[in-house]
């Protein structure tokens, strides 16, 4: 088990004929991740060769490949102009998971076809500007190190990808289910919600890690969901107790007005939903390695 990707998944990569699709195909294949090819208008019928011996067929529409190969995930490098329209390709096709990894999509298009995908029912976006997700040992989508981690127990949701890798690493005895990067930005296809949900529904998941960052009140907003649906332990980590009010950190959603979005103000409410917050990554590892030895 896992949530949203195993072994099985078909993974196709549009724009895999750029230089970053490429380069991070080839990290998927290695990864052990079944990719069945990739989109790039005007170029299908190429095949593109990975390690010297694997060929992925190229095709010229999401449509075509989907027909052709059976895929259930699309995987996005396509620049953001171009990343609505490859996106709307995608959930007009039916497929089930929609990974956007490109970061500066205008947020009045991510708006647009996000609401799109929820209007259609078929279609879950995660991201954009996000790393994507993993399923260790399993399947690898987006820009997640594979090689960081093992299979295990926890499940992870994090804003940040930098942080989702260190906490990856932190723990990297224990193992992971499934990590899943959901973006930073004012608008993402899959919010912390949807994965505690979908962690508290899959029974190899044990314990669950949430990262969030100020500004915005997601973090807010998962806290209270915790306290009605999540029986499994949760510990979690928000980034940017030192950050000055009123600046923008990093994300474009990571922006503090008085007090609201403050770090210490998410962490309160996390805290009262029964979460256990470490101030930094590193203790924040070692909460979690107390749940788990105390299951």
């Amino acid at each position: 088990m896992a949530i949203w990707l195993t072994h099985q998944s078909r993974v196709l990569v549009q724009g895999m004929t750029g230089a970053e699709g490429r380069k991070h195909t080839q990290r998927m294949i290695n990864a052990g991740t079944n990719i069945v090819g990739g989109v790039t208008p005007g170029k299908g019928g190429q095949t593109v060769e990975f390690n010297d011996r694997i060929e992925k067929p190229v095709f010229d529409s999401v449509a075509d490949a989907v027909a052709t190969s059976g895929a259930d995930v699309s995987v996005i490098f396509v620049p953001a102009k171009g990343t609505k329209s490859a996106v709307v390709e995608a959930v007009d096709v039916g497929v089930p998971l929609v990974v956007v990894i490109t970061e500066g999509v205008p947020v009045h298009d991510t708006a647009s076809f996000f609401q799109y995908a929820q209007d259609t029912g078929t279609t879950r976006i995660i991201g954009p500007n996000c790393p994507g997700l993993i399923s260790p040992g399993r399947s690898n989508v987006g820009i997640i190190p594979a090689n960081i981690t093992k299979h295990g127990p926890i499940g992870l949701v994090s804003k940040s990808g930098t942080l989702t890798y260190q906490l990856m690493y932190e723990l990297r005895d224990i193992g992971f289910a499934t990590n899943v990067g959901i973006g930073g930005d004012p608008i993402i296809g899959t919010t912390h919600i949807d994965c505690l949900a979908a962690y508290e529904e899959d029974p190899e998941t044990k314990a669950v890690v949430v990262i969030g960052e100020i500004g915005g009140d997601a973090e807010e907003r998962a806290a209270a969901f915790i306290k009605e649906n999540v029986t499994k332990p949760v510990v979690g980590y928000v980034a940017g107790f030192t950050a000055p009010e009123g600046k923008t950190m990093g994300h474009a959603g990571a922006i503090v007005s008085g007090s609201a979005g403050t770090a210490a103000a998410k962490k309160e409410a996390l805290e009262a939903a029964g979460v256990k917050v470490g101030r930094t990554p590193n203790e924040t590892a070692r909460l979690m390695r107390e749940v788990m030895a105390s299951l």
